[in-house]
C-alpha cells in the first residue's frame, strides 16, 4: 500500500510517499480503505520530532490521527461493523495511508449525509473537545465556556457543540477575517486578541470553563476570568509550558486546573468517548445543528502544502487530505 512517510525530522519537505506492506489484521480490528485523513497540529510535532511523537513504533514514520473510509475486512470477533460500512476513526498514527487497521471500538459510522472528507474532519476534534470540556471539566447547560483559537478545528467544533448543548460561548481569534467568520455563524461572543485584551473585555462575564491551547501568560489571565469553582483545561502550551499561577486565586476561587493528551489515553477511555459522542453528538451532526467547516483539501502527495497551511495558522476550520 502507499503511505506518506516522515523520512527524517524536519520541515514539510521531509514528507514522501512510499510503498508499505499492508498491516496484519488483529483480533478486535477492522481494515479501512482510507478515503480521507484529517491534518492536525500534532502531525507537525510528529514530523519535527518523530521519535518523541510517533506513537506506536510500527507507525512512527506515518503521521495522521483521524481517517474516514470504507471497511475492507473485519476480524472474526468484531460484530459491530461489516465489510463496506463507511466509518471514521480515531487512530494513534498511520492515518496518511491507503489502508489502516483500527481497533473497532474507535470507529464511528459516517454521519448521514456526510462526505468522507467531512467525516475525516471529525474524530480528533470531537474526541478532544468531548473528553476535555464535557468529561473532565463537566461543562453543562447554562455555564459559560471560553475557547481560545475559535476558528481552529477544535474551536469551531467545540463552540458549536457547546451552543447546541446549552452553554454560553466566548472565544478569541487573531484576525478580523476570523472575527467576521465567528460572527457570521453566530458561534460565540468574539474578540480579536491582537486588538483587544480578552481579560479586560470578558471580565464581567460568567465564564465557568476555559479550553486553552496557548499556555504561557494566558494562564493567569484565564484564572482571573474564571467564576467560582471554574475549570481551566489545557490541551497545548504554544506560548509556554511552564507558566506562573496564582495560588491564592486558585484556593480562594476553588479553581480546577487540568489538561490532557488524547493520543496516550487507554483504548477503553477512547471507547467510552466514542460511545458518548455517538449518543450525544451524532444526532446534532445529522440534524445540522453542528457542521463541519473544511478550509482546504489536498491530495496525499501534496501533504507538505497542507502542513505549511497548518503552520501558518491562516486556515479557518479543518485541513483534510484526499487519499
Amino acid at each position: 500500500m502507499k503511505a506518506l512517510v516522515i523520512t527524517k525530522a524536519g520541515g514539510p519537505e521531509v514528507l514522501q510517499i512510499q510503498e508499505f506492506e499492508a498491516q496484519e489484521l488483529k483480533a478486535g480490528q477492522v481494515r479501512i480503505a482510507v478515503k480521507a485523513a484529517g491534518v492536525n497540529r500534532s502531525d507537525i510535532l510528529t514530523r519535527e520530532n518523530p521519535d518523541a511523537y510517533g506513537g506506536q513504533a510500527e507507525k512512527a514514520t506515518i503521521p495522521g490521527l483521524e481517517v474516514a473510509g470504507e471497511i475492507l475486512e473485519v476480524a472474526s470477533d468484531v460484530s459491530a461493523f461489516r465489510v463496506g460500512d463507511p466509518v471514521c476513526a480515531l487512530v494513534a498514527g498511520g492515518g496518511y495511508a491507503a489502508e489502516i487497521c483500527v481497533d473497532a471500538r474507535l470507529c464511528l459510522p459516517v454521519p448521514k449525509g456526510f462526505s468522507f472528507v467531512e467525516a475525516a474532519a471529525l474524530p480528533e476534534v470531537l474526541f478532544t473537545v468531548w473528553f476535555n470540556v464535557f468529561m473532565q471539566a463537566k461543562a453543562c447547560a447554562g455555564e459559560g465556556l471560553l475557547i481560545h483559537g475559535g476558528t481552529s478545528g477544535i474551536g469551531i467544533m467545540g463552540l458549536q457543540m457547546a451552543k447546541a448543548l446549552g452553554l454560553n460561548t466566548f472565544t478569541t481569534v487573531g484576525s478580523d477575517e476570523k472575527l467576521r467568520f465567528i460572527n457570521e455563524h453566530r458561534l460565540a461572543r468574539v474578540i480579536n486578541y491582537k486588538k483587544e485584551d480578552f481579560q479586560e473585555v470578558y471580565k464581567e462575564e460568567k465564564i465557568h470553563v476555559i479550553l486553552d491551547m496557548v499556555g504561557g501568560d494566558y494562564t493567569l489571565k484565564n484564572m482571573s476570568l474564571l467564576a467560582q469553582k471554574g475549570r481551566l483545561v489545557h490541551i497545548n502550551g504554544m506560548n509556554g509550558l511552564k507558566p506562573q499561577i496564582d495560588l491564592w486565586m486558585l484556593m480562594s476561587k476553588q479553581l480546577t486546573l487540568t489538561g490532557s493528551l488524547l493520543k496516550p489515553q487507554d483504548v477503553a477511555v477512547k471507547h467510552q468517548i466514542a460511545q458518548e459522542l455517538q449518543a450525544q453528538v451524532w444526532p446534532l451532526l445529522e440534524n445540522g445543528r453542528v457542521r463541519v467547516f473544511v478550509d482546504q483539501t489536498f491530495d496525499l502527495a501534496d501533504a507538505a502544502a497542507a502542513h505549511r497551511l497548518m503552520e501558518s495558522s491562516a486556515h479557518i476550520g479543518k485541513i483534510v487530505l484526499n487519499v
